[in-house]
């Protein structure tokens, strides 16, 4: 029996492969492709464990402590990973190197019951070979300041949505919710539609003078009359006393002044500047140019970005991550990478153009360091080689990135600057030129003409060039322009308000919201999102502005530093919202069961009532919930619509189920067409490619009675959908692929 027993225990039961958990399917391929078979790498789909769907799950009496359940749909994937991690001699938690990636890794942790003497952290900022298995030799440990600094967000934010949402819908309409983040960029938004609705434009006329010398034209402008420089009234950033020439009348008797005189040069300043290279790209910047050059929405920019740092397949070579680390704050670039793009500069274009020394760039007020910028994961991957294995938007974003970070690390441009002073009269203009003398960085981005930009021909003082023409032009001071995503994303960034992985979300959950819509690329506040800003802001002005959101993104740092525990950030901030949010309830307006006079129910014949939700104003039937009649409020006639059953012209409406165009000889007339998204038809790119987020099969495009979205071509075994980017969104007569009716 001894011998036996003996015999069982020389025989022990081999150990499993260590575990390696990352966040998606397409990451999951890569590093298993880096890794090899002696590790078994598993996707746990992003998040597993959250705040209750249902229920406040915030014990606030308790030093704010949270109840976290199981995500909906996960429990089989908690499943498997039990599975896999039980005989596992290492777990290993990849999830993204940043907060929201810390939290999911520790509520993996938290949710498989690992011991932490087999658990380990590892990040990496780039998903290649080098950067993976360099991050493998020294793993690490779960930083608990990290945790409680994205733990301390979400509470916040659960906190504020789960308090002010049931105050809006008491007040103002069903289906309404209000953020903490995304309700001060409502508010900027809102403010500057104020801005333009109330600027009052001024008249001013410039003079420019169109001279010759020896056989050259050039232009110069009016800069000052009698000694006082001209300028518009009422400009306050102006130090020096300035006249206007302000109306027609003015501007025609001063030409003709001018046309009389002779005009002799008084001066020639010339010196060379330097136009240093842009910087590599963070996150609000990749956004921003993105959707400058690219006109991608900061969603889609973070969806293919994500596509690219996660893996692309590359041939025979398999999937490769092309990009470092997309939510990124911070300029710094590892030394490694900085070798390798002098190298690669000095290579391409010559020595010239590799500055002395690497490029630094100062480390923004509160960027994360540990970080790098974006950049390709290696720089000889040239874009061009890789079109072929690249969707149109991956490659378009590369390029992008690639041209960025290249450019970044080459010398400057250099140019000669001449300014002559010309007198003409009373008057005075000023001629300049700007001559590029070596072309530097701008050799890779190419050298963009300024308005107005020229040569000047060679000036000295005394001469006398001949006067061609004075050409006058009318201008109107123009109010400040309204915000697209790129330009919100750098006032959000200004101000100090969210990071980068929320502010694609921002921008996406206002919009989804029904406070905000897109026209034509700019960002219009509706009706709804003005009312909702204006009692946000008269009662809870502390919470909605820029310096208290700032403030606690600063707290938040704090936290993730070891500087500040997270209960006492969460109760100063509760104790005053607290009693604002008793006092609102009592105080604030109620916008909902304003009777409309001559306006009654066709169902059941009662009063009608102006009601709100996330799709705007309507009218509902004061009987609700007997009658749940609705009718839209008025509107204006759409231009280019016409009934199908009449002909007649069609209103824009708004209804219980968002808007629609509505007969103008409606209750007569019931004719009603839907009206798309900023009433413009899809363009459904035709290299569109998509892996699905829980199951890792490509996406589809499908149709079904209520419009077009994307599916899982797993279902019914996946059944994951989502709807159309709003991107996708084009005029009807614009050119296109394939096409869906929303």
């Amino acid at each position: 029996m001894a011998g036996k027993r003996g015999s069982r225990t020389s025989k022990a039961r081999p150990a499993g492969k260590p575990v390696v958990i990352v966040e998606s399917p397409a990451k999951a391929k890569t590093i298993n492709k880096i890794l090899g078979s002696g590790f078994v790498v598993k996707a746990c789909m992003g998040h597993v464990r959250d705040l209750p769907q249902r229920a406040f799950g915030i014990d606030v009496d308790r030093d704010f402590e949270p109840t976290y359940r199981t995500i909906k749909g996960k429990q089989r994937v908690i499943a498997e990973l039990l599975a896999a991690t039980r005989s596992a001699p290492e777990v290993y938690l990849a999830p993204d190197p940043d907060r929201e990636g810390e939290a999911i890794a520790w509520h993996l942790r938290e949710a498989l019951g690992l011991p932490e003497a087999k658990t380990r952290r590892v990040t990496f900022n780039e998903i290649t070979r080098r950067g993976v298995l360099d991050a493998f030799k020294t793993p690490g440990t779960l930083s608990m300041n990290r945790v409680n600094a994205q733990q301390a967000r979400r509470l916040l934010d659960r906190i504020v949505g789960y308090k002010l949402s049931p105050l809006l819908r008491m007040k103002v309409g069903r289906g309404l919710s209000a953020g903490r983040v995304q309700s001060v960029a409502v508010r900027l938004i809102v403010e500057r539609e104020r801005e333009i609705r109330a600027f009052k434009s001024e008249e001013h006329w410039s003079i420019t003078a169109k001279l010759d010398k020896d056989g050259a034209v050039f232009t110069a402008a009016l800069v000052k009359l009698d000694g006082r420089e001209i300028g518009l009234l009422g400009d306050s950033t102006q130090k020096r006393p300035l006249i206007p020439v302000g109306n027609e009348t003015l501007a025609k008797s001063l030409v003709e002044e001018l046309r009389r005189a002779p005009y002799e040069v008084l001066e020639v300043r010339k010196k060379e500047r330097l136009d240093p290279p842009p910087p590599p790209f963070t996150t609000s910047l990749l956004q921003q140019q993105a959707s400058i050059q690219l006109q991608y929405s900061a969603s889609r920019t973070m969806r293919i970005a994500q596509q690219l740092y996660e893996g692309v397949k590359i041939g025979a070579e398999g999937a490769v991550g092309l990009i470092t680390y997309m939510r990124t704050d911070s300029f710094r670039v590892a030394a490694e990478a900085l070798g390798e793009v002098r190298a690669f500069i000095a290579g391409e274009f010559g020595a010239p153009y590799v500055p002395e020394k690497p490029v630094f760039r100062a480390a923004r007020k509160g960027a994360q360091e540990a970080h790098e910028a974006i950049r390709p994961s290696g720089v000889r991957r040239r874009p061009e080689e890789l079109r072929r294995y690249l969707t149109g938007d991956q490659f378009q974003l590369y390029r992008l990135t690639w041209r960025r970070f290249v450019a970044s690390q080459m010398k400057p441009a250099r140019f000669l600057l001449t300014e002559a002073g010309i007198r003409a009269g009373r008057a005075e203009f000023s001629a300049r030129g700007r001559e590029l003398k070596f072309d530097g960085f701008t050799r890779l981005t190419g050298h963009a003409l300024r308005e107005g930009e020229q040569i000047l021909p060679p000036l000295e003082a005394g001469d006398r060039p001949e006067l061609l023409d004075l050409l006058p032009r009318r201008h109107f001071t123009e109010p400040p322009p309204r915000f697209t995503e790129a330009s919100l994303v750098k006032a959000l960034e200004h101000h100090g308000i969210g990071r980068p992985s929320t502010y694609a979300m921002i921008l996406s959950t206002i919009q989804d919201r029904g406070y905000v819509r897109d026209e034509e690329g700019r960002l219009h506040p509706t009706e709804l999102g003005t009312l909702v800003n204006d009692k946000l802001v008269k009662h809870f002005d502390t919470l909605v502005n820029t310096r208290f959101t700032s403030a606690m993104e600063k707290d938040l740092d704090r936290i993730e530093n070891g500087e500040r525990p997270w209960v006492d950030v969460l109760r100063e901030f509760y104790t005053s919202f607290a009693a604002d949010l008793v006092k609102a309830t009592q105080e604030m307006e109620d916008e909902k069961g304003q009777e409309v006079p001559g306006k009654t129910c066709e169902k059941c014949a009662k009063p009608m009532l102006v009601r709100w939700n996330k799709h705007g104003g309507f009218l509902g039937c004061s009987g609700y919930p007997g009658c749940r009649g609705t009718q839209p409020l008025p509107g204006g006639a759409t231009p280019g619509a016409s009934c199908e059953l009449c002909r007649a012209p069609m209103i824009a409406r708004s209804g219980r189920l968002g808007r629609f165009l509505g007969c103008t000889r409606y209750p007569d007339c019931k004719g009603t067409r839907s009206l798309p998204r900023g009433g413009r038809r899809l363009k459904i790119p035709g290299d569109y490619k998509e892996d699905c987020d829980k199951c890792g099969k490509p996406m589809r495009i499908r149709r079904g009675r209520r419009g077009g979205y994307i599916a899982c071509s797993a279902y019914p075994a996946c059944k994951n959908t989502k709807r159309f980017p709003r991107d996708w969104s084009g005029p009807p007569d614009e050119g296109r692929s394939s096409e869906a009716a929303e």
